[in-house]
């Protein structure tokens, strides 16, 4: 007979814990401990009385963790390829530095999206508008927020405000 879920969960959280911080670092390894034990407790029904639950929950963990990694190769491949795009004002492979993306990264979203679409993919204002879901003044409105608060956070002059065009 098994034991409870939440018997298993005291008695082996410890070793899946060092198995996630092990494979994908103390930064992930929370997220992945606890997916670790959503799957678990999906399948513990199914589990056989015979088997092993540690080596059960450490393959589950494994699993997780190499998804969690090939996750972040995905996203830093993408990273690397957005960031080697020009934009206005930057030169053929000029890169956008990881502080400024994770800066754009935590704007409010109309503002994220607006500077993102103005900036990074170069689109014009009533593109922009269109994108977002409102008018083009509220669209320069948030891009131009976007870029103050940028500078407030930053001193990098890389990122310039070109409104030469609408």
């Amino acid at each position: 007979m098994r034991p409870p879920f939440e018997q298993l969960v005291e008695d082996q959280g410890v070793v899946v814990w060092r198995v996630c911080v092990s494979m994908v670092g103390p930064d992930a390894a929370e997220d992945v401990w606890s997916d670790t034990f959503l799957d678990a407790l999906r399948a513990y029904d199914r589990l056989e009385g015979g088997s092993n639950p540690a080596a059960w929950l450490t393959t589950i963990a494994q699993r997780r963790c190499l998804d969690e990694l090939r996750r972040r190769r995905r996203r830093h491949r993408i990273t690397e390829r957005v960031a080697a795009l020009p934009g206005p004002g930057w030169s053929s492979g000029a890169v956008l530095d990881e502080t400024v993306a994770a800066l754009v990264a935590a704007l409010p979203e109309r503002q994220r999206l607006a500077v993102a679409y103005r900036y990074l993919a170069d689109l014009s204002y009533p593109q922009v508008a269109e994108r977002i879901g409102c008018s083009v003044p509220a669209a320069r409105r948030s891009a131009a927020d976007g870029i103050a608060s940028l500078r407030r956070r930053t001193a990098s002059p890389t990122l310039e405000d070109h409104d030469g065009r609408s």
